[in-house]
């Protein structure tokens, strides 16, 4: 399919699956598949009756019985037929499970493609079930199991369940079934809390251009099982900045998604209601009995959110699971695609994704399903960290040598531990909703991953984005874990949203070894001085007491707008620089705050005004960052 007829997630999940990769010493084919290996399409009954498409790959080898490894997915578990191998089985790292005769299951989830049944958004996990005709993914997932370990010949009685971003959510919902045959679970990239901190919400902001381009094609309505996918909004140009900022308001996408149940979903739930609560993934992560291999990337553009978090819900809800976490310098899916040797204009020293999959992924499940090797070298945590460019072990996470750390806004844009002494010091700028901050230089339609690393130039040249920065470092500054972020605001108007960036200022004669080269790399890129993006998040200021019970500003009233982005593992090197910046949008990327207290949803194009924001850095209204520093 061509990519402008893929919303942009759908894209990138199919080319976790679809594409040729080279991580790994060997791929197979078509041919290798037909001579090592049988298909079976099923169509497996649920408790309610309901079908669900089930595509079975069987090893033709017969001198041993063979565990299972399931993927489910609303992404398609094609290729249809039943001479027709799926790419994804033998043309990216999975052929490794190939080569060990692993049993390959690929099942659409109720609604979606091939399987019968009406598909629900991350439906929500119902933990204490009345009636045997109560559904939700866990159920499917145990009936599934249930038919496989009695119906497929040759299995073991072994499962494991793995999947990259939304099949990372079905992953979770796999670990909470309770099968007594599932042994083993990778959530990666799981899709975990959708108005907190993965894909279409970041603290109750709204994740614009990911949100229209994924339901203007994935969210069509499908009014019988087929084999084809939705076509997405076909746009007009090439320029998404021009494109949204265009559209206006909200409400005025509503035209060209119309048919589409959740989009309209999003529009009537603007706050952290039950609704929302009720599709977290973390609620009920109780007496989890497999072993979990958490998975995912510190510049994950959709669900770095969801890995960190998923690995922290299950070691306060079930301590008993044998549950560890990997985290790597991976765009969404890049420890399964590509080589993991950098990310845009960053490089990471090493062949990053090869290194987990020989080292994490395969000896995990062949330990836990085969009871081949040992897990024994799999740490409780396995991070790599930028900057320095290594991995490290811990045996939790975050570390328990740290220590948080509290650095200042100055006056004159400077960054400091020692608190201000001054007694009226601010920095102020003015936030225009009609002249938005892009999130990256570049002009473009679909959204980049590359932006989680992005040179930050563009935005520090803008006068309504506020640049704070530390003197060049005398020694390395090590962070492993959440940087929280503490500002003391005063607003014009009733409402304002807050981006803060935490930035890796390069030295000025720093350069790469331009003989060296990577994948994907923009040799052009002057890296002296770059501004790199390790962590950015977004805070929608009504929400800073409470997601459930948003609260107006009151205009020239200093007030406390205190959130935590999202964990960062990166060693600020001796001779860089610490940043911080400060702005009030981050488009499209993110949806503009009209800047009243107005239902952001429904609210019109006149609702939205300019805003004068001050940022205080003076004795007892003091900005700042708290940061994790890891203590050697």
């Amino acid at each position: 399919m061509h990519y402008k007829q893929l919303n942009m997630k759908r894209f990138f999940t199919l080319l976790s699956l679809f594409i040729v990769v080279k991580a790994t010493s060997q791929t197979g084919d078509t041919t290798f598949m037909a001579a090592h290996y049988s298909k079976k399409e099923e169509m497996i009954k649920m408790r309610d009756g309901v079908k669900l498409y089930t595509a079975i790959y069987i090893p033709k080898d017969k001198s041993e019985k063979h565990p299972i490894l399931m993927m489910r997915t609303p992404y398609s578990a094609g290729a249809y037929g039943a001479n027709k191998f799926s790419p994804s089985v033998y043309s990216t790292h999975w052929f490794n499970y190939v080569k060990e005769n692993y049993i390959i299951v690929l099942q659409d989830v109720r609604g979606k493609y091939m399987s019968e049944g009406e598909f629900e958004d991350v439906r929500p996990f119902i933990e204490n079930k009345k009636k045997k005709s109560q559904i939700d993914e866990a159920s499917d997932t145990y009936d599934a199991i249930d038919w496989l370990v009695k119906n497929v010949p040759d299995n073991n009685g072994k499962v494991g369940v793995f999947g990259i971003s939304y099949p990372g959510f079905y992953s979770t919902m796999a670990a909470l079934s309770g099968h007594p045959a599932l042994k083993a679970v990778s959530p990666q990239a799981p899709v975990t809390d959708w108005f907190i901190g993965d894909d279409f919400h970041h603290n109750g902001a709204f994740a614009l251009a990911d949100g229209f381009s994924f339901y203007s094609g994935f969210g069509k309505p499908r009014p019988r099982p087929t084999t084809q996918s939705a076509e997405g909004y076909q746009f007009p140009e090439k320029d998404n900045y021009n494109f949204y900022l265009k559209r206006g308001a909200l409400k005025n996408f509503a035209k060209y998604l119309d048919s589409v149940r959740f989009w309209n979903d999003l529009m009537t739930h603007p706050n952290y209601d039950e609704w929302w609560k009720s599709r977290d993934a973390r609620r009920a992560c109780k007496n989890v009995a497999p072993a979990m291999l958490v998975v995912g990337g510190t510049f994950d553009a959709e669900d770095c959110f969801g890995a960190w978090n998923l690995y922290k819900a299950i070691e306060k809800q079930s301590p008993q699971t044998n549950n560890k976490l990997v985290m790597g310098p991976w765009f969404h899916g890049g420890w399964s695609r590509g080589d993991g040797a950098n990310l845009g204009n960053v490089r990471f020293g090493s062949k990053t994704a090869k290194y987990y999959q020989e080292n994490l992924e395969i000896p995990f499940f062949n330990y836990y399903l085969k009871g081949k090797g040992s897990a024994d070298n799999i740490a409780e945590a396995t991070v790599f960290f930028s900057g320095e460019n290594s991995w490290k072990k811990f045996e939790s996470w975050p570390p328990k040598n740290i220590t948080n750390k509290t650095l200042y806004f100055k006056e004159k844009g400077r960054l400091g531990f020692e608190e201000p002494n001054e007694t009226n010091s601010a920095s102020v700028y003015t936030s225009d909703p009609l002249r938005p901050v892009p999130y990256t230089g570049d002009v473009h339609l679909h959204r980049t991953r590359e932006y989680m690393s992005d040179d930050q130039r563009f935005a520090a040249r803008r006068p309504d984005v506020l640049v704070f920065e530390t003197s060049a470092l005398d020694k390395d500054l090590r962070l492993a874990g959440p940087v929280i972020a503490n500002l003391m605001v005063n607003l014009s108007s009733t409402d304002a949203d807050f981006v803060v960036k935490l930035i890796d200022v390069f030295p000025d004669n720093f350069s790469y070894d331009t003989s060296i080269c990577c994948k994907g790399m923009k040799r052009e890129v002057e890296m002296a001085g770059y501004q790199m993006l390790v962590r950015g998040e977004i805070m929608r200021g009504r929400y800073r007491n409470s997601f459930e019970k948003p609260e107006a500003f009151w205009p020239g009233k200093t007030e406390t707008v205190k959130f935590e982005l999202p964990d960062v593992a990166h060693t600020f090197k001796q001779g860089h620089k610490l940043m911080i910046q400060v702005q009030s949008s981050w488009f499209p990327l993110f949806d503009r705050n009209p800047q009243k207290f107005v239902d952001i949803y429904s609210c019109d194009d006149t609702d939205f005004v300019p805003c004068e924001i001050k940022v205080l850095h003076q004795k007892k209204a003091a900005s700042s960052i708290i940061l994790p520093v890891l203590e050697n």
